[in-house]
């Protein structure tokens, strides 16, 4: 009974908050995910087209790969493991980038 009363209104607005991020979280790296994949597969598909070479076609396209897999998983809440999955499609991509 000494608790004072506005402590319970505290704690569901820290919660509310918390959820708030993690929302933020899920919509940030499943929409960065998705964009990526779609440029991945747009780069691809231009470079598949022109006189490079098949690898970099192909790096590209696994890159993309790689960040569609990214925003499936952020957009179930596993964003730590989307964000690394992030970054090595963009490095996959920009190493294909340099064979070109």
């Amino acid at each position: 009974m000494n608790a004072h009363p506005d402590s319970e209104s505290d704690i569901e607005g820290e919660y509310d908050d918390e959820v708030l991020d993690a929302r933020r979280a899920r919509w940030t790296s499943s929409g960065t995910g998705t964009l990526l994949a779609l440029a991945g597969l747009a780069a691809s598909v231009l470079r598949l087209s022109g006189a490079a070479p098949t690898l970099v076609p192909a790096a590209y396209a696994f890159g993309a790969a790689v960040c569609a897999l990214a925003a499936v998983l952020g957009s179930r809440g596993r964003t730590r493991r989307a964000l690394w999955l992030l970054i090595v499609g963009v490095m996959v991509m920009a190493l294909g980038d340099q064979f070109d």
